[in-house]
Protein backbone atom coordinates (compact mmCIF):
# COMPACT_ATOMS: atom_id res chain seq x y z
CA UNK A 1 0.00 0.00 0.00
CA UNK A 2 1.50 3.23 -0.93
CA UNK A 3 2.00 5.82 1.47
CA UNK A 4 -0.42 8.32 -0.06
CA UNK A 5 -2.67 6.20 -0.15
CA UNK A 6 -2.70 4.73 3.09
CA UNK A 7 -2.76 8.11 4.87
CA UNK A 8 -6.14 9.02 2.95
CA UNK A 9 -7.32 5.27 4.31
CA UNK A 10 -6.33 6.62 7.60
CA UNK A 11 -7.74 9.77 7.49
CA UNK A 12 -11.31 8.31 6.45
CA UNK A 13 -10.89 6.11 9.42
CA UNK A 14 -10.39 8.68 11.73
CA UNK A 15 -13.43 10.82 10.23
CA UNK A 16 -15.56 7.93 10.78
CA UNK A 17 -14.61 7.40 14.40
CA UNK A 18 -15.26 11.00 15.08
CA UNK A 19 -18.72 10.55 13.92
CA UNK A 20 -19.57 7.55 15.64
CA UNK A 21 -18.18 8.75 19.24
CA UNK A 22 -19.86 11.87 18.55
CA UNK A 23 -23.08 10.17 18.43
CA UNK A 24 -21.96 7.37 20.48
CA UNK A 25 -23.03 4.76 18.28
CA UNK A 26 -21.30 1.46 17.45
CA UNK A 27 -20.93 -0.45 14.54
CA UNK A 28 -19.07 -3.63 13.04
CA UNK A 29 -15.56 -3.41 10.91
CA UNK A 30 -17.76 -4.82 8.14
CA UNK A 31 -19.79 -1.51 8.32
CA UNK A 32 -17.05 0.65 8.71
CA UNK A 33 -15.50 -1.37 5.32
CA UNK A 34 -18.70 -0.42 3.61
CA UNK A 35 -18.91 3.15 3.79
CA UNK A 36 -16.14 3.50 0.98
CA UNK A 37 -15.43 0.23 -1.13
CA UNK A 38 -13.70 1.87 -3.63
CA UNK A 39 -11.08 3.49 -1.27
CA UNK A 40 -10.75 0.54 1.12
CA UNK A 41 -10.94 -2.00 -1.79
CA UNK A 42 -10.38 -4.76 0.35
CA UNK A 43 -11.85 -5.21 4.15
CA UNK A 44 -8.22 -6.11 5.39
CA UNK A 45 -6.74 -3.26 4.48
CA UNK A 46 -9.64 -1.17 6.88
CA UNK A 47 -9.24 -3.81 9.36
CA UNK A 48 -5.21 -2.99 9.29
CA UNK A 49 -5.42 1.12 9.49
CA UNK A 50 -8.10 0.77 12.36
CA UNK A 51 -5.72 -1.23 14.32
CA UNK A 52 -3.09 1.14 13.73
CA UNK A 53 -5.33 4.09 14.54
CA UNK A 54 -5.97 2.30 17.90
CA UNK A 55 -2.59 1.94 18.28
CA UNK A 56 -1.51 5.37 17.59
CA UNK A 57 -4.14 6.69 19.53
CA UNK A 58 -3.44 4.39 22.47
CA UNK A 59 -6.65 2.77 23.20
CA UNK A 60 -8.55 -0.30 22.55
CA UNK A 61 -10.89 -0.65 19.07
CA UNK A 62 -13.98 -1.13 21.16
CA UNK A 63 -13.55 2.14 22.84
CA UNK A 64 -13.91 3.88 19.12
CA UNK A 65 -17.00 2.05 19.38
CA UNK A 66 -16.05 -0.22 16.30
CA UNK A 67 -16.80 -3.64 17.07
CA UNK A 68 -16.62 -7.36 15.70
CA UNK A 69 -19.29 -9.36 14.85
CA UNK A 70 -20.69 -11.30 17.95
CA UNK A 71 -18.82 -15.04 17.69
CA UNK A 72 -18.62 -16.17 21.27
CA UNK A 73 -20.86 -17.66 23.70
CA UNK A 74 -21.15 -18.13 27.28
CA UNK A 75 -23.49 -20.36 29.37
CA UNK A 76 -23.48 -21.51 33.17
CA UNK A 77 -23.28 -19.81 36.69
CA UNK A 78 -23.45 -16.02 35.65
CA UNK A 79 -25.12 -13.54 35.94
CA UNK A 80 -24.29 -9.97 34.64
CA UNK A 81 -25.81 -6.78 33.30
CA UNK A 82 -25.76 -5.86 29.57
CA UNK A 83 -26.93 -2.29 28.97
CA UNK A 84 -29.10 -2.31 32.11
CA UNK A 85 -30.64 -5.80 31.07
CA UNK A 86 -29.78 -8.92 33.89
CA UNK A 87 -28.64 -11.65 31.79
CA UNK A 88 -28.79 -14.78 33.95
CA UNK A 89 -26.50 -17.49 31.88
CA UNK A 90 -28.39 -20.46 33.36
CA UNK A 91 -31.90 -19.42 31.58
CA UNK A 92 -30.44 -19.10 28.37
CA UNK A 93 -30.74 -22.46 26.94
CA UNK A 94 -28.50 -24.81 24.99
CA UNK A 95 -27.14 -21.98 22.85
CA UNK A 96 -25.92 -19.99 25.80
CA UNK A 97 -25.82 -15.96 25.28
CA UNK A 98 -24.13 -14.39 22.57
CA UNK A 99 -20.71 -12.65 24.21
CA UNK A 100 -21.78 -8.70 23.61
CA UNK A 101 -18.85 -7.00 21.29
CA UNK A 102 -19.18 -4.53 23.69
CA UNK A 103 -17.65 -4.95 26.76
CA UNK A 104 -17.98 -1.19 28.08
CA UNK A 105 -22.06 -2.23 28.26
CA UNK A 106 -20.94 -4.98 30.47
CA UNK A 107 -21.12 -4.94 34.24
CA UNK A 108 -22.22 -6.59 37.61
CA UNK A 109 -20.85 -9.92 37.41
CA UNK A 110 -22.14 -12.49 39.43
CA UNK A 111 -21.35 -16.03 39.97
CA UNK A 112 -20.79 -19.21 42.39
CA UNK A 113 -18.82 -21.02 40.05
CA UNK A 114 -16.03 -22.59 41.00
CA UNK A 115 -13.56 -22.23 37.65
CA UNK A 116 -14.21 -21.41 34.15
CA UNK A 117 -14.06 -23.61 31.23
CA UNK A 118 -12.77 -22.42 28.32
CA UNK A 119 -13.59 -24.42 25.03
CA UNK A 120 -12.35 -24.75 21.74
CA UNK A 121 -14.98 -26.46 19.42
CA UNK A 122 -18.54 -25.50 19.15
CA UNK A 123 -19.47 -29.25 19.21
CA UNK A 124 -18.01 -29.77 22.26
CA UNK A 125 -19.76 -26.52 24.05
CA UNK A 126 -22.69 -27.78 22.39
CA UNK A 127 -22.36 -31.06 24.30
CA UNK A 128 -21.82 -29.39 27.70
CA UNK A 129 -24.83 -27.07 27.50
CA UNK A 130 -27.11 -29.39 26.21
CA UNK A 131 -25.94 -32.06 29.59
CA UNK A 132 -26.08 -29.14 31.58
CA UNK A 133 -22.49 -29.50 32.93
CA UNK A 134 -22.32 -26.49 34.71
CA UNK A 135 -25.26 -28.17 37.34
CA UNK A 136 -22.95 -30.59 38.17
CA UNK A 137 -19.64 -29.10 38.29
CA UNK A 138 -20.68 -25.29 38.79
CA UNK A 139 -18.84 -23.64 36.40
CA UNK A 140 -18.85 -21.03 33.73
CA UNK A 141 -18.73 -22.25 30.19
CA UNK A 142 -16.64 -20.40 27.39
CA UNK A 143 -16.66 -20.41 23.63
CA UNK A 144 -15.36 -18.68 20.88
CA UNK A 145 -15.64 -21.22 18.00
CA UNK A 146 -12.34 -21.49 17.12
CA UNK A 147 -9.84 -18.54 16.71
CA UNK A 148 -10.55 -16.17 19.84
CA UNK A 149 -12.06 -12.67 18.27
CA UNK A 150 -11.44 -9.55 20.38
CA UNK A 151 -14.78 -9.44 22.00
CA UNK A 152 -14.82 -13.28 24.14
CA UNK A 153 -10.91 -12.54 24.99
CA UNK A 154 -11.95 -9.00 26.31
CA UNK A 155 -14.87 -10.84 28.20
CA UNK A 156 -13.15 -14.09 29.26
CA UNK A 157 -10.41 -11.16 31.12
CA UNK A 158 -12.99 -9.57 32.69
CA UNK A 159 -14.43 -12.44 34.37
CA UNK A 160 -11.21 -13.53 35.43
CA UNK A 161 -10.42 -10.49 36.91
CA UNK A 162 -13.65 -9.36 38.58
CA UNK A 163 -14.86 -12.96 39.70
CA UNK A 164 -11.15 -14.48 40.49
CA UNK A 165 -11.66 -17.79 39.13
CA UNK A 166 -9.34 -20.39 37.65
CA UNK A 167 -9.53 -20.76 33.76
CA UNK A 168 -9.67 -24.17 32.50
CA UNK A 169 -9.52 -24.94 28.84
CA UNK A 170 -10.27 -27.60 26.74
CA UNK A 171 -8.84 -27.72 23.60
CA UNK A 172 -8.03 -30.24 20.54
CA UNK A 173 -4.96 -32.07 20.73
CA UNK A 174 -2.40 -30.31 18.58
CA UNK A 175 -0.41 -27.52 18.11
CA UNK A 176 -3.08 -25.48 17.04
CA UNK A 177 -5.13 -26.19 19.89
CA UNK A 178 -1.84 -24.72 22.18
CA UNK A 179 -1.81 -21.57 19.57
CA UNK A 180 -5.10 -21.07 20.63
CA UNK A 181 -4.76 -21.09 24.39
CA UNK A 182 -1.41 -18.91 23.80
CA UNK A 183 -3.75 -15.90 22.10
CA UNK A 184 -5.97 -16.12 25.31
CA UNK A 185 -2.51 -16.29 27.18
CA UNK A 186 -0.08 -13.65 25.44
CA UNK A 187 -2.12 -12.23 22.78
CA UNK A 188 -2.08 -12.21 19.00
CA UNK A 189 1.22 -10.74 16.94
CA UNK A 190 -1.74 -8.21 14.96
CA UNK A 191 -3.11 -7.09 18.32
CA UNK A 192 0.46 -6.81 20.25
CA UNK A 193 -0.26 -3.55 20.74
CA UNK A 194 -3.43 -4.19 23.18
CA UNK A 195 -2.24 -7.37 24.68
CA UNK A 196 -2.66 -5.89 28.45
CA UNK A 197 -6.13 -5.47 27.67
CA UNK A 198 -6.68 -8.81 26.00
CA UNK A 199 -5.00 -11.77 27.54
CA UNK A 200 -6.00 -13.79 30.49
CA UNK A 201 -3.33 -14.54 32.32
CA UNK A 202 -2.66 -18.36 33.84
CA UNK A 203 -4.92 -20.39 31.92
CA UNK A 204 -4.72 -23.90 32.85
CA UNK A 205 -4.32 -26.88 30.06
CA UNK A 206 -7.28 -29.33 31.03
CA UNK A 207 -7.14 -31.52 27.82
CA UNK A 208 -7.04 -32.71 25.56
CA UNK A 209 -3.67 -33.58 25.94
CA UNK A 210 -1.21 -35.66 24.37
CA UNK A 211 -0.34 -38.26 27.62
CA UNK A 212 -4.46 -38.79 27.62
CA UNK A 213 -4.34 -40.40 24.37
CA UNK A 214 -3.01 -43.52 25.86
CA UNK A 215 -4.55 -42.53 29.42
CA UNK A 216 -7.83 -42.42 28.26
CA UNK A 217 -7.02 -45.58 25.35
CA UNK A 218 -8.52 -43.34 22.67
CA UNK A 219 -8.56 -45.92 19.55
CA UNK A 220 -6.21 -45.76 17.02
CA UNK A 221 -8.85 -44.76 14.40
CA UNK A 222 -9.96 -41.84 16.30
CA UNK A 223 -6.09 -40.45 16.17
CA UNK A 224 -4.66 -38.64 13.37
CA UNK A 225 -1.19 -38.70 11.74
CA UNK A 226 0.22 -34.85 12.36
CA UNK A 227 1.17 -33.62 8.97
CA UNK A 228 5.14 -32.12 8.43
CA UNK A 229 3.74 -28.62 9.07
CA UNK A 230 1.90 -29.93 12.02
CA UNK A 231 5.51 -31.16 13.67
CA UNK A 232 7.02 -28.13 12.31
CA UNK A 233 4.54 -25.69 14.35
CA UNK A 234 4.97 -28.13 17.50
CA UNK A 235 8.45 -27.68 17.22
CA UNK A 236 8.24 -23.83 16.66
CA UNK A 237 6.05 -23.59 20.03
CA UNK A 238 8.28 -25.23 22.29
CA UNK A 239 10.70 -22.20 21.73
CA UNK A 240 8.09 -19.82 22.81
CA UNK A 241 7.94 -18.24 26.42
CA UNK A 242 4.71 -18.87 27.11
CA UNK A 243 5.37 -23.01 26.94
CA UNK A 244 8.83 -22.71 28.09
CA UNK A 245 8.35 -21.55 31.47
CA UNK A 246 5.45 -24.12 32.52
CA UNK A 247 7.71 -27.69 32.04
CA UNK A 248 4.26 -29.82 31.89
CA UNK A 249 3.55 -28.12 28.74
CA UNK A 250 7.03 -28.56 27.53
CA UNK A 251 6.30 -32.37 28.30
CA UNK A 252 3.18 -33.02 26.73
CA UNK A 253 4.28 -30.79 23.84
CA UNK A 254 7.68 -32.86 23.16
CA UNK A 255 5.22 -36.18 23.64
CA UNK A 256 3.22 -34.81 20.26
CA UNK A 257 6.18 -34.45 18.64
CA UNK A 258 8.13 -37.41 19.09
CA UNK A 259 3.99 -39.67 18.48
CA UNK A 260 3.55 -37.80 15.65
CA UNK A 261 -0.09 -37.92 16.70
CA UNK A 262 -3.15 -35.68 17.35
CA UNK A 263 -6.57 -35.65 17.98
CA UNK A 264 -10.02 -33.42 18.46
CA UNK A 265 -11.98 -33.24 21.44
CA UNK A 266 -14.60 -35.42 19.51
CA UNK A 267 -12.30 -38.32 19.36
CA UNK A 268 -13.79 -38.86 23.06
CA UNK A 269 -17.01 -39.74 21.46
CA UNK A 270 -16.17 -43.11 20.14
CA UNK A 271 -16.76 -44.25 23.41
CA UNK A 272 -20.50 -42.59 23.49
CA UNK A 273 -21.61 -38.55 22.66
CA UNK A 274 -21.81 -38.23 26.60
CA UNK A 275 -18.27 -39.27 27.67
CA UNK A 276 -16.96 -36.04 27.58
CA UNK A 277 -19.31 -34.96 30.27
CA UNK A 278 -19.48 -38.07 32.11
CA UNK A 279 -16.71 -39.47 32.38
CA UNK A 280 -14.06 -37.73 30.65
CA UNK A 281 -14.25 -33.85 32.29
CA UNK A 282 -15.73 -35.16 35.81
CA UNK A 283 -12.55 -37.64 36.09
CA UNK A 284 -10.19 -34.87 34.98
CA UNK A 285 -11.55 -32.51 37.56
CA UNK A 286 -11.62 -34.69 40.87
CA UNK A 287 -8.09 -35.11 39.80
CA UNK A 288 -6.99 -31.84 39.48
CA UNK A 289 -5.50 -33.22 36.10
CA UNK A 290 -4.49 -30.14 34.85
CA UNK A 291 -1.03 -28.58 33.86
Amino acid sequence: MSSVRKTTITAKILSLVHQLCLKNIHVTKRDLFYTDVKLFQDQIQSDAVLDDVSCMLGCTRSSLNVIAAEKGVVVGRLIFSDNGDIIDCTKMGMGGKAIPPNIDRVGDMQSDALFILLVEKDAAYIRLAEDRFYNRFPCIIVAAKGQPDVATRLFLRKMKMELKLPVLALVDSDPYGLKILSVYGCGSKNMSFDSANLTTPDIKWLGIRPSDLDKYKIPEQCRLPMTEQDIKTGKDLLEEDFVKKNPGWVEELNLMVKTKQKAEIQALSSFGFQYLSEVYLPLKLQQQDWL
